[in-house]
């Protein structure tokens, strides 16, 4: 199967990123994740155990934070990092 690719790049406000990431929540929820923009689409059906990853940085005036999650379609993978568990606040 060829490679699926979405990218979409933009600035908005915390108040909208904060809906998409309750879309993206409910997404997860449902085992069911579609995205699109113009032309651009592409349905991803995350189930099983996923990957997770955070990483946060400040360097001067510039804060940053990477969300990675990832998953096999298979969904027979079964594996858990040993590890301290995540903590997120607001």
């Amino acid at each position: 199967m060829p490679e699926e690719k979405f990218v979409f790049d933009s600035l908005q406000d915390a108040k909208t990123i904060g809906e998409f990431i309750e879309a993206l929540k409910l997404g997860f929820e449902n085992g069911r994740i579609a995205l699109s923009s113009g032309e651009e689409e592409i349905l991803l059906t995350p189930k099983g155990l996923l990957n997770f990853s955070v990483k946060a940085k400040k360097k001067n005036d510039e804060s940053k934070i990477t969300l990675r999650i990832a998953w096999k379609d298979r969904g027979d993978g079964i594996s858990c990092a040993p590890g301290t568990p995540i903590r997120i606040e607001n």
